[in-house]
């Protein structure tokens, strides 16, 4: 044992030194480690808001050959059908060619009768054009669709357009003022009594007639509850609520259920609330995301729809159930990953995939492949 303790003795007179030689390089790389994350997720974050090339060159494509259109050209037909009450009405509101376009298929492709389908799309003056000449070269079957842009709406407070540009958010998805017309559905469809509202970012996969005849008790609005952490798209109020505030403590419980709402029914001649909105956006109630706002709006006025109607988690969740997803109504891509970006989730593509027309000579010659 001597001889042993001695040898190693020799050989290893700079242990001591060695350790820490050890220690430094496993902290460095740790740290090295921690800046390709940040680096990873900030090219994430950066994809996810930047419009690829080949979106950019069909919005100019398109916009070009509207620009050429005579006014009598640029309208779409049975416009007598947008404030009837005997039509299914759904909206979305998006400033994306494509993703309008799919929601608008999937919906259309998978109703029974397709031909009581009404389609009201929003969006800004920049976009109009080119999303108005896709659907005017490419009509949605029997259903009727029309296009507005939002600096048509004279109503638009002034206030509230000054107020949402102080917003701090640095993500400009949720300092648009299109994510904010939900709460001025009213304003903007004053003849109806009820409306679909879906975000642009999902997929519809079954007939919806069925969500219409849901009783609303009086409430005015229906939506897909998430209550539990391990739900896909759980979100508490605790995290995105200013509790401290008195508005919020005398009249929210921050711990209730909240919902979803990129599938939503809505009694619209009820949905009106712009004091809240503005009282929110000039006081810290909530963070950067229209998501609190929501909650506030309809807090106590939501009925809750089953899980069925609605499945989420496929711009960000990779490991989803495909029995849940196949089996949902409307599956959604919320988070950064969308399907027409390079990085959406491969596995979850071919359902948004299917639903857009690359045979398109225009997708041909922007180079937008599947």
């Amino acid at each position: 044992m001597g001889v042993l303790l001695a040898k190693a003795n020799h050989a290893f007179t700079d242990c001591f030194e060695i350790a820490e030689t050890l220690r430094a390089m496993a902290n460095d790389t740790e740290e090295q480690v921690q800046v390709e994350k940040n680096e990873e997720s900030y090219l994430i974050q950066l994809a996810g808001r930047t419009t690829p090339k080949g979106l950019h060159c069909l919005s100019i494509r398109l916009t070009t050959e509207y620009l050429f259109l005579q006014p009598e050209e640029r309208q779409f037909p049975n416009q007598h059908k947008l404030q009837d009450l005997d039509f299914y009405h759904y909206a979305v509101f998006s400033d994306e060619i494509m993703a309008c376009a799919v929601v608008v298929n999937s919906t259309t492709a998978s109703a029974k009768e397709p031909e009581k389908i009404v389609f009201h799309v929003v969006t800004d003056s920049l976009n109009l054009p080119a999303i108005s000449m896709w659907f005017l070269l490419n009509p949605p079957g029997k259903a009727t669709i029309d296009v507005q842009s939002i600096e048509n709406f004279e109503w638009l407070s002034t206030e509230y357009s000054s107020a949402l540009k102080e917003q701090k958010s640095n993500d400009p998805r949720y300092a648009s003022a299109l994510s904010h017309l939900r709460f001025y559905l009213a304003d903007i469809f004053p003849a109806l009594d009820k409306i679909v509202l879906f975000d642009h970012d999902v997929v519809v996969q079954r007939d919806l007639t069925g969500l219409w005849s849901v009783n609303l008790n009086g409430k005015v609005h229906a939506a897909v509850e998430t209550c539990h952490e391990s739900e896909a798209s759980f979100h508490s109020m605790h995290f995105f609520m200013n509790i401290l505030d008195q508005f919020s403590a005398k009249r929210l419980n921050a711990s209730v259920c909240t919902w979803a709402f990129e599938l939503h029914l809505i009694c619209v001649s009820k949905a009106y609330f712009p004091g809240v909105l503005l009282q929110g956006l000039k006081r810290p109630l909530w963070k950067t995301e229209s998501l609190p706002l929501g909650w506030i709006i309809f807090y106590n006025q939501t009925v809750a729809l089953e899980k069925s109607w609605h499945a989420f988690g496929l711009g960000h969740n990779s490991g989803l159930s495909q029995g849940d997803i196949e089996h949902a109504a409307v599956i959604h891509y919320d988070g950064i990953m969308k399907p027409w970006l390079e990085i959406g989730i491969a596995e979850y593509k071919g359902y948004w995939s299917k639903h857009v027309q690359y045979d398109h000579p225009y997708l041909q010659e922007c180079n937008i492949h599947e």
